[in-house]
C-alpha cells in the first residue's frame, strides 16, 4: 500500500496532543520492572513500547523484538540480571544485521552470561540470567547512546551500583542525560560528570508517579510542516519548557528556518514567521540529535536551502542505513546530495519533482520525514504503516492539518 500526500497550503491552524515520549516510556518501563513502586502515566502508544512491554511480561523463553532496536538493547541488559532465568532474544532480519557486540561485551565483562545464536556480534542472543558480580565497566563513548543507557538502567539494581567510564567524545549525550535524570527522579543517586557515570544502588524504594512528557522526536515533523508552510499556527501538548529530551534542540534549529516557538501551560505553540528571510545555507552538528537528521534534510530540500549536516555516524546502523536512504530518495525528487560515513551535504534545489514514490526501507522516520513535502508538491509514501513503530497517530493528525492523504 502507498499514500498520496498533498496539501492546498492555505493557513494551517489547529491544536492536538501527541502521546508520551517513546524514549522516556521505554526507560521507565525497565525501571518499573526493576523497582515495582513506579506508576507511569501518558505512556507512549508506539509499537516499540508495546514490544518492550510484551518482552518484559515474559518470565523466560523466546522474545521477538521485531524492528525495535531499543527493546533489543534494553532487554538484553535487563534479562542478563534476572537470576536463574533463560531467554532467547531475536528480531527481524534487519535487526540481525544491527551490531550488539559492544553491549554484550560490556555485560559479559560485568559477569553476565550472553552468547550468540548466529553471527558473532549480532542478534539473536541466548541469555542466562545471573547475579552480576562486577560493578565497573569501560566502553567507547562514540557509540549509540542506547548501549550506554541499557547499562545505566540496570545500575541501581546491582548490589554495589555501577560505574561506567566513557572513552573519547560522547555521541547523543542528551539521551544519556535523560537516563540519568529519570534515575534521579525515581530516587536513585546517579551522576554524570565529564566522561564518568556513577550510579548507587537503590536501597530505600519510594512510590513514584511519573507523567511522561510528549515525544519531541514526533514533534519534529510538525516543525517541518510549519517551516514549509506559507502560514501556520499549531498548538500541541503536552510539552515542557524544561524538557529532559535532547530533541528539544528543535526549537533552536527551526528558529533558523522561520519557526517561532512559545510555551504556555505545557502547550507548545509553533508559528510560521511570515517575514523571515532564510539564511544562505545551514550547517549543523547533530552528534547529540542524530534522529532529527532526516527531518531537517527534507525541510531544507523543500525550502531550497543548501545544508551540511555532520555527526551522523550512528545513522548507518539504524532501521536502515539512513544516510544512504536519504541520498537515494532525495535524488529521486531532484536533489543533489553527497554523503560521507558521518555527514550529509545537500545542494540548493529550485524544483521538486511531483508524484515521486518514496521508499521507506522499514524505517518509520523515512515516511514521516518526507510526508511534509506534500505541502509543496504531491508525494507518494510507500509502506505508510511503518509509522506505527513510533507514532501510530501520525497520518490521522496530519489529516487534521488539512493534508489530503489517500490510498494510491
Amino acid at each position: 500500500m502507498s499514500f498520496l500526500i498533498s496539501h492546498s497550503n492555505n493557513e494551517i491552524k489547529t491544536s492536538f496532543n501527541i502521546s508520551g515520549s517513546k524514549s522516556e516510556s521505554n526507560r521507565l518501563l525497565i525501571l518499573k520492572h526493576l523497582f515495582n513502586d513506579l506508576e507511569i502515566k501518558n505512556l507512549s502508544d508506539s509499537d516499540d513500547t508495546l514490544v518492550l512491554q510484551e518482552g518484559l511480561s515474559k518470565d523466560s523463553g523466546s522474545v521477538n523484538v521485531h524492528h525495535a532496536g531499543t527493546a533489543m538493547r534494553f532487554l538484553t541488559a535487563y534479562f542478563s540480571t534476572q537470576e536463574n532465568k533463560y531467554y532467547e532474544i531475536l528480531g527481524s532480519s534487519r535487526m540481525h544485521e544491527r551490531p550488539i557486540k559492544i553491549l554484550v561485551d560490556a555485560l559479559n565483562s560485568l559477569g553476565a552470561d550472553i552468547k550468540y545464536l548466529g553471527k558473532k556480534g549480532y542478534p539473536p542472543l541466548k541469555i542466562n540470567g545471573k547475579k552480576i558480580n562486577k560493578f565497573e565497566v569501560s566502553l567507547n563513548a562514540n557509540i549509540s547512546s542506547q548501549y550506554i543507557t541499557a547499562l545505566i538502567l540496570i545500575g541501581p539494581s546491582l548490589d554495589k551500583g555501577l560505574s561506567i567510564n566513557l572513552l573519547g567524545k560522547i555521541t547523543s549525550k542528551p539521551y544519556i542525560e535523560m537516563s540519568i535524570a529519570l534515575l534521579q527522579r525515581i530516587g536513585a543517586n546517579a551522576t554524570f560528570i565529564n566522561n564518568r557515570i556513577e550510579i548507587k544502588p537503590i536501597k530505600n524504594k519510594k512510590t513514584c508517579i511519573y507523567n511522561v512528557e510528549s515525544d519531541w522526536s514526533s514533534l519534529s515533523y510538525f516543525f517541518s510542516i510549519v517551516a514549509l508552510s506559507k502560514k501556520s499556527n499549531l498548538e500541541i501538548g503536552t510539552y515542557f519548557s524544561d524538557s529532559i529530551q535532547g530533541d528539544k534542540k528543535l526549537i533552536e534549529i527551526y528558529n533558523k528556518l522561520g519557526v517561532k516557538t512559545f510555551f504556555k501551560n505545557n502547550i507548545i505553540n509553533l508559528k510560521k514567521d511570515e517575514n523571515f528571510n532564510l539564511p544562505q545555507s545551514l550547517e549543523l552538528r547533530l552528534n547529540d540529535t542524530p534522529d532529527l537528521a532526516q527531518t531537517i534534510a527534507v525541510s531544507c530540500f523543500g525550502l531550497g536551502l543548501p545544508c551540511d549536516l555532520h555527526g551522523l555516524h550512528t545513522l548507518k546502523i539504524k532501521e536502515t542505513d539512513r544516510l544512504l536512504a536519504l541520498k537515494i530518495e532525495l535524488e529521486k525528487l531532484g536533489a543533489e546530495v553527497k554523503i560521507t560515513p558521518n555527514s550529509l551535504h545537500l545542494k540548493k534545489s529550485n524544483q521538486i519533482k511531483k508524484n515521486i514514490k518514496i521508499n521507506t526501507y522499514s524505517d518509520h522516520r523515512m515516511a514521516m520525514a518526507f510526508a511534509p513535502l506534500g505541502i509543496i508538491s504531491p508525494i507518494i509514501i510507500n509502506d505508510p504503516d511503518v509509522i506505527s513503530k513510533s507514532f501510530p497517530s501520525f497520518w490521522r493528525l496530519i489529516r487534521k492539518l488539512n493534508f489530503k492523504v489517500t490510498e494510491y
